[in-house]
């Protein structure tokens, strides 16, 4: 089985396009409007004309009021059909990308089993390494609140130990007066 040119197309690095709107991580204006209007032009889409002129709109909430996030600023959101279509095409191609590992997985089954072996024994030490890291960090995690807790407890004694002294002291204060 030859790998398709829209796999190979996926995994070939581009330049840098600026930074705008995001929409499953894609450029909105440089990307979706693009090619819904594309889509739209050759009669696969019929996203109407005002979601791809003005597709962000402000946001509001049940009652009708403009929505503000905790920063103060108002929510702004993509149109409902655009992002209907976005994750329309999100799931096409998630299908596409299992359809392409399972067509593998039929037609290269040594192959691929392969790769998972390589895969697994290449990615161990890692697994090792990370394991008793974590471990390592959270017995040093324990020991760091026990050691706090222990000073935490000795200054609360002695806090108390000091407050009975005085007590103590203007008892005798009062006794000898």
């Amino acid at each position: 089985m030859e790998t398709p040119n829209y796999i190979k197309s996926l995994l070939t690095p581009t330049t840098k396009q600026p930074q705008g709107r995001k929409v499953w991580s894609i450029d909105l204006q440089q990307v979706w409007l693009p090619f819904f209007t594309a889509t739209n032009t050759m009669g696969d889409t019929a996203i109407p004309s005002e979601a791809i002129g003005c597709p962000l709109r402000l946001g509001y909430d049940k009652a009708g009021q403009v929505r503000f996030s905790q920063a103060g600023r108002p929510v702004i959101r993509v149109a409902k059909e655009i992002a209907d279509n976005v994750k329309l095409v999100r799931d096409n191609f998630t299908a596409n990308l299992l359809n392409y590992a399972g067509g593998v997985m039929r037609d290269n089954a040594e192959g691929y089993k392969a790769q998972i072996e390589m895969a697994k024994k290449a990615g161990e030490p890692i697994y090792q390494h990370d394991k008793n890291q974590l471990s390592n960090a959270l017995k040093a995690r324990a020991e760091a609140e026990a050691k706090a807790q222990a000073e935490a407890l000795a200054k609360e004694a002695e806090a108390e130990t000091e407050t009975e002294a005085v007590k103590s002291k203007g008892k005798r204060d009062l006794v000898h007066a």
